[in-house]
């Protein structure tokens, strides 16, 4: 069974990129895919030091683990100042080509404004740098979209928005069974 981790890297509570995460999560897991969802509000890790060892951090430990086991990843963050969270940066940093190196990842944003392209397109430099495949395709929210992710449940989704954001959970879920398949061959 393909093994995909979600990290969500806001450091709001409320955070619609992190609403966005658990809708995504669903509809993979409707799909009988095994789905962890790493919230970084929930689950911080240190500040990263290449000084610093962290050995006894429990949560960056589990990042750790979860992103090496993982086949598939999606990076999920909120545009601030047209860029990727610090939260959701710091936690990247902390991590390497052996956690993301030939798999597939999709990057997903929400911004207060129209789009988030600015941290999408961040967030596809920092996996090629990485190692990692990215996705084609990417999921934006902005503005008004951003209301259908205002309630844990998301339960006002927009059909515009419902529909794009299956079509791309489709697109990543086809691309990374076809490079899983690849890599068992």
């Amino acid at each position: 069974m393909m093994n995909i981790v979600i990290l969500a890297g806001s450091n709001r509570k409320e955070a619609t990129s992190t609403r966005l995460s658990e809708y995504i999560q669903a509809l993979m897991v409707q799909k009988g895919k095994q789905v962890q969802l790493i919230d970084l509000y929930q689950t911080p890790v240190p500040f990263y030091s290449p000084d610093e060892g962290y050995h006894n951090h429990p949560g960056l430990a589990n990042l750790k683990k979860s992103m090496l086991e993982a086949d598939a990843i999606v990076l999920a963050t909120p545009e601030y100042h047209s860029s990727i969270s610090g939260v959701l940066k710091n936690a990247l940093d902390h991590l390497s080509k052996d956690h993301f190196g030939g798999k597939v990842v999709l990057s997903v944003s929400s911004s207060g404004g129209a789009i988030a392209v600015s941290s999408l397109t961040q967030l596809q430099t920092i996996v090629r740098n990485l190692h990692g495949i990215n996705c084609p395709e990417w999921i934006s929210i902005g503005g008004d979209q951003r209301k259908s992710f205002s309630t844990p449940v998301a339960e006002t989704i927009q059909p515009d928005v419902e529909k794009r954001v299956k079509h791309v959970v489709d697109a990543f879920l086809q691309l990374a069974g076809q490079m899983s398949k690849t890599k068992a061959h």
